[in-house]
């Protein structure tokens, strides 16, 4: 329902009828095949998105293992979900998905090498990383802005990528600060 300039009530309207999908495209209109992949980051560049660890404690090792990521988002207050993206090449995803529990930390500005060690292949990427335990056992990044500890309530294969929604069990603030920001490929503070 939407409202009329005086806050009465007006009739719904409905949404346009959506072409099929396998409508035509019009001559001079780009299909996603034309598109090149760096116009694609460039444009996407210019938007600014927070970063964040994924972590958990990993299932045969009993170690700490985490990913970083700017593609993270609240989706429902109730019940209380969230989702981020992973690539399908992603070797760590697979084993922080069967996880008891994950915690997405939200990185301040002074964590970019949390974020560059976490986005490296191979190693112990908590060799030099601090951190405590949520309720759940996950692992809180020490200085993160926040953390959300969560599991995996349903995956959906997008392109290249996985989109992962999870349900929230704990949440709190943990540290203040400025959050660190990924802008047109660097990472970087808010300068208000």
């Amino acid at each position: 329902m939407t409202a009329t300039p005086n806050g009465s009530a007006a009739t719904p309207v409905s949404a346009p009828a959506r072409p099929p999908v396998s409508a035509p495209v019009s001559p001079g209109s780009s299909t996603v095949s034309d598109i090149d992949g760096m116009r694609f980051r460039s444009v996407l560049g210019r938007f600014a998105t927070g970063v964040v660890a994924i972590t958990a404690i990993d299932q045969e090792t009993a170690k700490p293992i985490g990913l970083a990521a700017n593609s993270f988002t609240s989706v429902s207050l109730d019940p209380p979900l969230v989702a981020f993206c992973v690539a399908h090449t992603s070797s760590t995803w697979p084993r922080l998905r069967v996880a008891d529990r994950l915690c997405i930390n939200i990185l301040s500005e002074p964590q970019l090498d949390v974020c560059r060690q976490l986005s490296m292949k191979g190693g112990d990427k908590f060799a030099t990383i601090d951190w405590t335990t949520a309720p759940g056992g996950s692992p809180v990044i020490k200085e993160a802005l926040a953390w959300i500890e969560c599991t995996v309530e349903s995956e959906y294969p997008a392109g290249d990528h996985m989109i992962i929604v999870a349900r929230v069990h704990h949440l709190d603030k943990h540290h203040e600060g400025e959050p660190l920001l990924f802008y047109q490929g660097g990472y970087g503070r808010f300068d208000g």
